[in-house]
Order: structure tokens, then C-alpha cells, then sequence
């Protein structure tokens, strides 16, 4: 799927960090990122920089690119696939049928591929009821593959209907370091390859040089930029960007919006205000609230997902960096436990390695 036709020469993106808007004294210890299960703001918006190709380079063709993609995909899900696939295979050393002993190790085996204690119940049930047509480890891993599809699969009834209203309106959440910034700006320029005009209003007047990123992110994708100045009211430059958009006949609105952390109050009164500003400008409008998480920090990506969700009813997600992560089956848990359509993810840095997210390419992956 292309994004580009062509791409212009790099330039360095700043680093995503928290603006001066949260003082020290407002924190509180269980409001700070446990370093073990976060990357560094800094290391994440670095890590998200796209790749410099000459001008004159064009991609190859969408069937080449999306097997590149999937190639990419396995290669960043070695990690939990080494967990499920080899321990499987040792689960049936000296044993040719399933009992009570090897459910329990292979329970204990899921849920550190960070499954999660639910959705872990919920697969070794449905391998329970099949477990007399289980031989050994390729017989379970098929099972496995077919329960956890099941799991994962979109419901089609939450696509939305072409044609889409005009402009179509994303909404887009996430905590700092998730690569919100990043996402935004690779949609953008997806959308830009397939002929539609985009906007995208820098919301997030909190965080130091955010604009100046988006504006980065805006040029490479050929889409129009609405900022204001730092600290400005978030709502004001959503409704600005909405203004905008609908004199200047846009196709799709992208608005970034603040992303300190997912358990202050204010923040999210601040992202519901955001919602109603927008709604009045459009009353149908947000028509997508997509929540943007960071595989890395597994079951914290479902509690943040579960909290964003509470309060602002989001309605698809964007999972980042699953490349080289052991933790790969928080896309299971997530989709799993939410029931909110995945709808794409992200295995590396180049504008090309966010796709649309497919079922079937990440099972494959997972355990082959």
C-alpha cells in the first residue's frame, strides 16, 4: 500500500516531551512511568523518525510492500513467538496428551506473553473443550491459532460506511512516548497518497515543540497545519482546525491533543471538552476516536485503554512499536477484553511500517 510517490530529505523531528503545564508538586509517585515498562519519551520520538530516500525513489508496488510489512511484522514478534512456540514444543516432552498439569504450564506460559490473566482463562478453555483431538505441540499450535483469531477478528459492523462524511473527523489519544505524534503524521500522509486533502490541527498546546513536529509531519505529507501558540486553549484550536477544514473543503481532520498522563482528571476533562467543541462545530463529528498505545508497555497499554475508553468512548486503536518486544500478545488482550477494533499497527521508524492491521498476517506471525 503506498504511502509516497516520493519522499523528501529528513528532518530532525524533536523529541516529544511534557510541557510546562504539570508542575512537580502535581505529580504524585504512581503518576511517573516505571522506566522497566516505558522507553523514554526522548528515545521514542527518536526511534519514530522516518527514513531519508532521495527524491526521485519511489516505493515498490502494494503487494511487495505488504509482504515486506508482514516480513517486518514476524521479524518484531520473535520474541513472544520464541516464548509460545519452543516452550509449547517442550510442554509435550514425554507426554501425548493434554492434561490438567500441561494446561496449567502452558496458563502460565500465555500470560507471560503478557495475554493477560482473562484472556489467557478464555483461550485455555476453548483449547480445553478441543483437547482430545490434540496429539502434540503442531496440533495445539493449531488449535491456538484458530482460538486466538478468533479473538482478534474486527466486527465489520464498526467499519465505517463509504462514502464518509466531509470533513471526516480523528480524534486521536494517547499518553506521551506512544509515538501519537508520529502515527498522526503517517496517517496523514497515507491518506494524502490515496487523493485525499488532509488538516491537521496541533491541539496539544501542553508539550514543549509539538507543533513544531506536526508542522515537520504536515510538509512531508502535503497536509495543511492549524497550531496556536503554546499553552493556548486546546478546544479553541480544534474548532479552529474544524473552521478550517470545511472552508477549505478538507477530506480528513486529524487533531492531535495532549497526552501527560492517561490518570490525571484534568486531562481528561480537558480531552472531553475538546470532544464537545468539535461536536458543536459538527455534530456528527468526532466520527473516530483512535487511541494510540505502545506494545512495550503491555497490561499498562490495557489499562490505558480501558481508562481513555471509560471517559471518551474510543472507537478504533493504533498499537506502536511491536518490534522486537516480547510482549506482543497485549494485541490479543487488548482486542480480546475491549472489543474495540485494532486498526493498525506499527513494527519500525519508516513511514511504511504502520499498515492497516490484519487478523490473519498477525496470527501467522505470532507462531510461525
Amino acid at each position: 500500500m503506498k504511502f509516497f510517490s516520493k519522499k523528501k530529505k529528513d528532518t530532525k523531528i524533536p523529541p516529544e516531551t511534557d510541557g510546562a503545564s504539570t508542575s512537580p508538586e502535581d505529580l504524585t509517585q504512581s503518576d511517573i512511568p516505571d522506566p522497566a515498562t516505558t522507553d523514554s519519551v526522548e528515545s521514542d520520538e527518536k526511534d519514530e523518525l522516518i527514513e531519508k530516500t532521495d527524491d526521485d525513489q519511489t516505493h515498490e508496488p502494494e503487494k511487495s510492500e505488504r509482504k515486506g510489512f508482514f516480513g517486518r511484522l514476524r521479524t518484531g514478534l520473535k520474541k513472544t513467538r520464541d516464548i509460545l512456540t519452543t516452550d509449547i514444543d517442550d510442554l509435550f516432552l514425554g507426554k501425548r496428551q493434554i492434561d490438567d498439569d500441561m494446561l496449567e504450564d502452558l496458563e502460565e506460559l500465555l500470560i507471560t506473553s503478557d495475554l493477560g490473566v482473562q484472556t489467557t482463562m478464555d483461550l485455555v478453555e476453548g483449547i480445553r473443550k478441543r483437547a482430545r483431538s490434540i496429539a502434540g505441540p503442531e496440533e495445539l499450535k493449531h488449535v491456538m491459532k484458530e482460538e486466538v483469531l478468533a479473538l482478534i477478528r474486527h466486527d465489520e459492523s464498526q467499519v465505517p460506511a463509504e462514502p464518509l462524511p466531509r470533513p471526516y473527523v480523528v480524534m486521536v489519544l494517547g499518553v506521551n512516548g506512544v509515538g501519537k505524534t508520529t502515527t498522526i503524521g503517517k496517517l496523514a500522509a497515507r491518506a494524502g497518497s490515496h487523493g485525499k486533502k488532509v488538516l491537521i490541527a496541533a491541539a496539544d498546546t501542553f508539550r514543549a515543540a509539538a507543533a513544531e513536529q506536526l508542522t515537520i509531519w504536515a510538509d512531508r505529507a502535503g497536509a495543511d497545519i492549524v497550531s496556536h501558540r503554546d499553552g493556548a486553549d486546546p478546544a479553541a484550536v480544534a474548532y479552529d482546525g474544524i473552521e478550517a477544514a470545511l472552508s477549505r473543503e478538507v477530506d480528513i481532520v486529524f487533531i492531535d491533543t495532549a497526552g501527560r498522563l492517561h490518570t490525571k482528571v484534568n486531562l481528561m476533562e480537558e480531552l472531553k471538552k475538546i470532544k464537545r467543541t468539535i461536536t458543536k462545530k459538527l455534530p456528527d463529528a468526532p466520527h473516530e476516536i483512535l487511541l494510540v498505545l505502545d506494545a512495550t508497555t503491555g497490561q499498562n497499554a490495557l489499562s490505558q485503554a480501558e481508562m481513555f475508553n471509560d471517559e471518551l468512548e474510543v472507537t478504533g486503536l493504533a498499537m506502536t512499536k511491536l518490534d522486537g518486544t516480547a510482549k506482543g500478545g497485549i494485541v490479543v488482550s487488548i482486542c480480546s477484553q475491549l472489543k474495540i477494533p485494532l486498526k493498525y499497527v506499527g513494527v519500525g521508524e519508516r513511514i511504511d511500517d504502520l499498515q492497516e492491521f490484519a487478523p490473519e498476517e498477525f496470527v501467522e506471525a505470532l507462531f510461525n
